[in-house]
């Protein structure tokens, strides 16, 4: 039966040309993939760079899932420096704008959670509103939704406050396997299932962030699945692997082997025997407390 699988394109190299990457992904199987070039750096994407991947994406019959937005290394959407914020915002437009253009309707973003100090907490809670406040009109004019990716021992608090006071319109999960193995996250994924609109999924020793192939760590895969299945998220698998720590130095093996991880997968969620027709869960929060009223906060 014809499988839809997704990848991200940096599971080799994260910057430089990537069409040697798609054409390989292409070659192995897979029919979508997650791209995470440039996710770490200010590179601007022009009209002529998106047209390119498009004709790359023709080429090698492919189709974007979802695009990781960089936060930037300068120019960061939750700066304190109002200019470097400024210019922050306007990289993620433009990842709003290119992930249009690529027929994309998610974009993911890591931002930094909120410092302990409570003076600097309420200037990063206003600077956070502020700059979503500023996204949230252009990804709505784009059709283009943002979710928050989770974090290494995350309680998920500025998550949850989030979902409270922005709809699952603009804001949604990305959840990060990885990540979650390094605490409790899929505590928080349980709870969290119906804004659930991303995955990255990979494996890792439960200490550290590895991007291994699923099934070679300790990820609770049975239990991750199942609760896959049961939330707010549609698409087909997707895998945020890398071969950096999979002791695989041939690119052709290690696609073939994360294609098969990835139909085996596919099997645990039930993608192939029905297709993705999930409801939205919007009361996703339900027995959650938000934080800023716990807090007493007004802001």
């Amino acid at each position: 039966m014809f499988l839809e699988l997704a990848i991200t394109t940096d599971y080799f190299k994260d910057a430089g040309n990537p069409e040697p990457y798609l054409e390989k992904i292409s070659k192995a199987g897979f029919t979508h993939i997650h791209w995470c070039h440039e996710y770490k750096t200010d590179f601007i994407y022009s009209e002529s760079d998106i047209n390119k991947i498009i004709m790359w994406l023709e080429k090698y019959n492919l189709k974007v899932l979802d695009l990781h937005a960089s936060e930037g290394v300068n120019n960061n959407w939750i700066s304190k420096d109002e200019s470097l914020r400024i210019a922050g915002v306007e990289l993620v437009k433009n990842r709003i704008y290119m992930a249009n253009k690529l027929s994309c309707d998610v974009i993911i973003l890591h931002f930094e959670r909120a410092p302990y100090d409570e003076s600097e907490e309420h200037i990063y809670w206003n600077i956070l509103r502020k700059s979503l406040n500023e996204i949230k009109p252009y990804a709505q004019k784009h059709n283009v939704k943002i979710a928050l990716e989770n974090y290494m021992n995350d309680d998920y608090t500025e998550i949850i406050r989030l979902f409270f006071e922005y709809d699952s319109s603009f804001l949604g999960l990305c959840y990060d396997s990885g990540h979650g193995n390094i605490g409790d996250g899929l505590k928080m994924l349980e709870k969290l299932k119906g804004r659930l609109i991303s995955i990255h999924l990979h494996d890792n020793d439960g200490k550290t962030d590895q991007h291994k192939l699923p099934f070679s760590g300790t990820v609770e895969w049975d239990k991750l699945t199942e609760i896959l299945d049961r939330s707010s998220y549609t698409k087909c698998i997707s895998m945020e692997v890398s071969m950096k720590n999979s002791n695989i130095s041939n690119e052709a093996v290690f696609l073939s082997n994360a294609y098969t991880t990835g139909v085996k997968l596919s099997k645990k969620v039930g993608r192939v025997k029905r297709p993705c027709s999930l409801p939205l869960l919007v009361n996703c929060c339900d027995g959650i407390t938000n934080p800023s009223r716990a807090a007493g906060s007004s802001y």
